[in-house]
């Protein structure tokens, strides 16, 4: 486990990070056969990594009925931030729709354990096994350890990849704005006045104004 959470930390992507978690599910989590990470943007469900089509079956599945164990944690900031649902063959009280038709495309039990940090929730990492009942109290404990890592290294690569985007960024408008000035004769003011109101008018990202100017030579 301790190597594992240096591994996380070395990816050198957040989609490298969020496979090798996916992955280490499966190594590390005992009975667990595939895995998956839940996103949710309001009501519309992301899956990222998944290691098995199991995994994207299950969580569009979830999208469509509104309910389940793994749109439970995503969508959970206080309160249980573990769902299990032990055996599929057996009545589900808390997602009766859902576990019928899960058990259907060959989930056996789950588990849904929700990723956060002290700053933001990142939505639910999620384990599946074909078996009923795979999923012990190591299992689980295991889980538990690999979604705690899991957060700080997604939350990380995240924040990396979006300072070097913001970096990119800065860079390009800054490429674009100095085109503007000697082409046009401007200041760095009025060249970046003219960045701003191409964008409004075309309902265009400033950065993708920026690499226009850059590419083309100028705004059409």
């Amino acid at each position: 486990m301790a190597s594992m959470a240096r591994d996380l930390l070395a990816q050198e992507s957040v989609d490298a990070t969020l496979q090798r978690i996916t992955a280490s599910a499966t190594e590390l989590v005992e009975g667990c056969d595939a895995a998956g990470i839940l996103v949710l943007h309001d009501s519309k469900v992301e899956t990222l990594a998944p290691t098995d089509g199991m995994v994207t079956a299950s969580d569009e599945l979830q999208e469509h009925l509104g309910e389940g164990p793994c749109f439970d944690a995503a969508h959970s900031s206080q309160g249980e931030r573990v769902f299990r649902i032990a055996d599929f063959t057996q009545a589900q009280s808390h997602w009766p729709a859902y576990a019928v038709q899960a058990h259907a495309l060959g989930v056996g039990s789950m588990m849904g354990i929700l990723l956060f940090t002290e700053d933001e929730d990142l939505g639910a990492l999620n384990f599946y096994s074909r078996k009923p009942g795979a999923f012990t109290e190591n299992s689980e404990t295991a889980a538990w350890l690999l979604a705690s890592h899991a957060a700080v290294a997604f939350s990380s690569a995240r924040t990396h990849s979006q300072m070097e985007s913001a970096v990119s960024t800065r860079h390009l408008i800054g490429e674009a704005m100095g085109i503007l000035m000697g082409s046009r004769n401007l200041t760095e003011e009025q060249a970046f006045d003219v960045l701003r109101r191409y964008s409004q008018q075309t309902n265009t990202k400033l950065r993708d104004v920026a690499r226009q100017l850059c590419e083309r030579g100028g705004l059409s």
